[in-house]
């Protein structure tokens, strides 16, 4: 089992049939596809998306795109991302290390990025790689794989990064070679003629030439800044004494437009851009989930077609997000003027994606709704699908973010924190705290030190396997100790504690007893508990990395 592949992370955007014509930015774009990389580098509301989308739309030469989150920090989950993404091209492209990520132990990502680079080498046309919103992604081992990428990216393969903030790749090497385009915030801004097109053509305002350029010049062709002075304008009657009130310093000019936007919904509209601001992602369902609507789906078309900063991901409408600002905006209002609903939104978005297998999603709004007790609950779920997908990291920074009391009355948990304390970090005696939380459970009298305490346990079979888990990792830390005969020891307890039909588990006690034998100079013993090692593990479908 693998946490599933988020396909609306993969569409590319589809152009709007308003859009404004940028002959300019295309060319630009068209003529830096001969280089590695297009990096279009701006703050947020500069349309970036759409003008990577539209050049797309415009091209015959297949692409593939990725839209990036905070989750992405995770290199095995951004190597499965962009494995996914090409193989929207090409299905045959990764399709050997696509299982490799699965293992246990994937190969290093400079070895998964090889074999992709050696697929895209094979190629006949040029192929396009957008990889949009890549400041969401603070990681530096997802730089390194990035740099590693545009490093040895072949002819007939381009990279394009849309991001708020310049990537950790080394720009001016690029520069000095020719291997770069970049589209900045003064590239994107709209001209005064775009900003009319934009204002009297896609907006329906008829504004004097006068009012364009005044409007262009106070928020200095920022088009998410324009898309709002148009909404707040409909309905003005005296339209040049609105730009001429809104003529000065543009830190007040957004806090007004915005206040105007949201005041002019009716209330039902209103509650809903609020009450869905918690959302990266918008489908009719999961609204409906989280307002307790019905109508979700219609409101969400309703927005598109008004130009309210929805954007959607995929060609059927099904997904949507708000445009990055906007959602921030609505947030804050959010937390201004409705804050007892944020945790009851939270939890309601946070069962929606449980439901729906995502259990990632499912964790991070437990924790915004502030409801640890949850969080802890589908932590404890997703350890198995995480540890199989090497996304430790991940998984130490939701248990991190868990009170301590939560965790010490669930003992399966505890056994994963020391679990993961050690494979991500080598953290020996973190790891050795975790384990005796768990084992004062396993105690006849339970946690003596606590006795008003109630053990919790999600998932019996789990919790029954604790002692030879326990033992596993008791074996592993003497090992790393140098304590030979209690690894062996311990070891040996596992073995004795494990069913027959725990192929994993007796997988990695015979490794450790193989290590110690060996280590102890019992070459051939160690060789032969290794071998039944190997076997146990390749019935379990994967290789240690004991």
């Amino acid at each position: 089992m693998t946490n599933p592949i988020l396909r609306t992370k993969l569409y590319v955007p589809p152009p709007r049939p308003t859009l404004v014509p940028r002959r300019r930015l295309l060319e630009r774009l068209e003529a830096g596809a001969t280089r590695k990389l297009t990096l279009v580098s701006a703050p947020a509301g500069f349309g970036k998306t759409t003008v990577v989308s539209t050049w797309i739309a415009t091209r015959q030469h297949p692409a593939a795109w990725l839209s990036l989150d905070a989750q992405d920090h995770d290199v095995a989950r951004f190597l499965a991302y962009l494995v996914a993404a090409l193989q929207t091209i090409d299905p045959a492209i990764g399709e050997r290390v696509s299982g490799e990520l699965k293992e246990a132990q994937p190969p290093p990502a400079e070895a998964i990025l090889t074999a992709l680079i050696n697929d895209l080498s094979e190629l006949d046309t040029l192929t396009i790689l957008v990889l949009d919103d890549y400041h969401l992604v603070d990681s530096p081992q997802v730089d390194d794989a990035l740099g590693f990428l545009v490093d040895h990216l072949p002819p007939l393969a381009h990279l394009v990064v849309t991001t708020r903030e310049d990537p950790r790749l080394p720009l001016s090497r690029l520069r000095a070679r020719d291997e770069i385009t970049e589209l900045r915030a003064s590239d994107l801004r709209f001209t005064p003629d775009e900003a009319a097109v934009f204002l009297n053509d896609a907006m329906g305002l008829e504004l004097s030439t006068d009012d364009v350029e005044t409007l262009d010049t106070r928020t200095e062709g920022w088009i998410a800044g324009l898309q709002l002075a148009a909404l707040s304008m409909h309905g003005h009657e005296d339209v040049p004494g609105f730009v001429e009130a809104f003529a000065g310093d543009d830190r007040y000019i957004v806090d007004y437009l915005v206040e105007e936007v949201l005041g002019r919904q009716p209330g039902h509209l209103r509650d809903f851009l609020l009450q869905t601001s918690i959302l990266d992602r918008l489908s009719g369902d999961l609204c409906d989930a989280v307002t307790g609507r019905e109508d979700s789906r219609s409101i969400l078309e309703r927005l598109e077609r008004g130009n309210l900063f929805v954007v959607p991901l995929d060609a059927r409408r099904r997904w949507y997000r708000y445009h990055h600002l906007f959602a921030d905006v609505l947030a804050a209002h959010l937390v201004d003027e409705e804050h007892g609903w944020i945790p009851m939104l939270h939890r309601r978005a946070s069962i929606w994606h449980e439901q729906s297998g995502n259990l990632p999603t499912a964790i991070h709004h437990a924790f915004a709704a502030k409801d640890s007790s949850r969080a802890a609950d589908l932590v404890e779920r997703s350890v198995p699908v995480m540890g199989r997908n090497r996304q430790e990291m991940t998984l130490l920074g939701w248990m991190r973010a868990l009170p301590d009391e939560v965790i010490r009355v669930r003992p399966v948990l505890s056994v994963d924190y020391a679990g993961t304390l050690m494979q991500a970090l080598g953290d020996v005696e973190g790891a050795d705290a975790r384990l005796r939380d768990a084992e004062r459970w396993l105690a006849p009298n339970g946690d003596a030190d606590h006795p008003s305490k109630e053990m919790i346990v999600t998932h019996e079979e789990e919790f029954r396997r604790l002692p030879a888990q326990i033992a596993i990792y008791r074996a592993g830390q003497a090992l790393i100790r140098g304590d030979i005969a209690a690894s062996m020891r311990h070891a040996g307890e596992a073995l004795d504690l494990l069913p027959e039909h725990d192929d994993f588990g007796r997988g990695a006690a015979s490794g450790l007893l193989g290590l110690a034998l060996w280590t102890s100079g019992d070459l051939e013993a160690g060789h032969r508990m290794y071998r039944e090692c190997m076997a146990f593990l390749e019935r379990a479908g994967f290789i240690s990395d004991l």
